[in-house]
């Protein structure tokens, strides 16, 4: 079992002492955060490929812009913004399906790789616990990921709207208006949806590190059969599908809590204009009982990571 090295000198104050170590706790996270990023690079070049991917095609497309905004402008007034908003909607959930595709992949791989490749063997002999090794792994798709993705979304979205002025001035026409194309209004509403999205689907995050911190061979599948099979099982004895109702619940139920829209709305895409409802998200039992479960996922995560030898 491996600890942390907390040295604090004699001569200091309590007030210094509890600094101190309070810093002996915090550095080692940080530098186990940095060393998830600098391992995982494809943390932020991936999101950055797929913005690059969208403004090529995008300038690509911008050859007969002026003509299909001039087609757009002879629609109906209400019609307009979606039409309008079209490419700044797909390069956003581009990069979010990116996002959560990263998500996925570096959770399963967080803990099993090391085991894999017989890191693990190497990072134990640190003075860094295994606490902190786990909370590091999560941190990244619970903060750094939603980050990434939010900052990449705003500039791949103002990019597309400098390149859509200058085709627009060039020929003539005005640029769209606050109401066709509201993004200084939408961008905190993202913030806040990958906020809400993120610690929402806490669970997922914590069950797929347990499996990577358990599975022997093949995490992907040890963290996608057991679902399946219990959502087959319930089907085929009690002809129900109340487990997959709740999974689906887990993954996007969190856009019905955390904006005002109907009940059962949160299948449908996010409106960013929908007015935000954190009260009632964060008075929702489930967010709550949710983050429970994911400490318990969590938890279960570091004392395997104890124990578990290299593959």
């Amino acid at each position: 079992m491996n600890t942390e090295l907390r040295v604090v000198p004699e001569s200091l104050t309590d007030s210094q002492t509890v600094a101190a170590a309070a810093t002996s706790r915090t550095r080692p996270l940080f530098w186990s955060v940095r060393r998830e990023l600098w391992e995982n690079r494809s943390i932020w070049i991936a999101p950055l490929i797929t913005a690059g991917v969208i403004l090529f095609g995008f300038a690509i497309a911008a050859i007969d812009f002026p003509q299909r905004r001039r087609a757009t402008l002879l629609l109906d007034p209400a019609l307009q913004p979606a039409r309008i908003q079209l490419p700044y909607d797909v390069a956003m959930y581009m990069i979010m399906l990116t996002a959560l595709l990263l998500w996925l992949f570096y959770c399963l791989d967080a803990l099993y790789g090391e085991r894999r490749d017989r890191s693990i063997l190497f990072w134990k002999s640190l003075p860094v616990s295994d606490l902190t090794t786990v909370l590091s792994k999560v941190t990244i798709p619970l903060v750094v990921l939603p980050l990434v993705a939010f900052v990449v979304t705003v500039a791949t979205q103002a990019a597309l709207l400098l390149i859509s002025n200058l085709v627009l001035g060039m020929n003539g026409l005005s640029p769209a208006t606050e109401a066709q194309l509201p993004l200084l209004r939408s961008w905190p509403s993202l913030l806040y949806a990958w906020i809400a999205m993120t610690v929402w689907d806490a669970p997922f995050y914590g069950w797929l590190l347990l499996v990577s911190a358990s599975a022997r061979r093949a995490p992907i599948l040890w963290a996608v059969v057991p679902l399946v099979a219990i959502a087959a099982i319930e089907r085929i004895v009690f002809q129900t599908n109340y487990f997959v109702s709740f999974l689906e619940y887990r993954s996007v139920g969190w856009a019905a809590a955390a904006f005002a829209s109907r009940p059962h709305q949160y299948l449908r895409m996010i409106d960013l204009l929908s007015p935000l409802t954190p009260g009632r998200f964060l008075m929702n039992p489930d967010l709550w009982i949710g983050l429970l479960v994911t400490a318990g996922f969590l938890a279960a995560a570091v004392r395997l990571r104890r124990y578990r030898a290299p593959l």
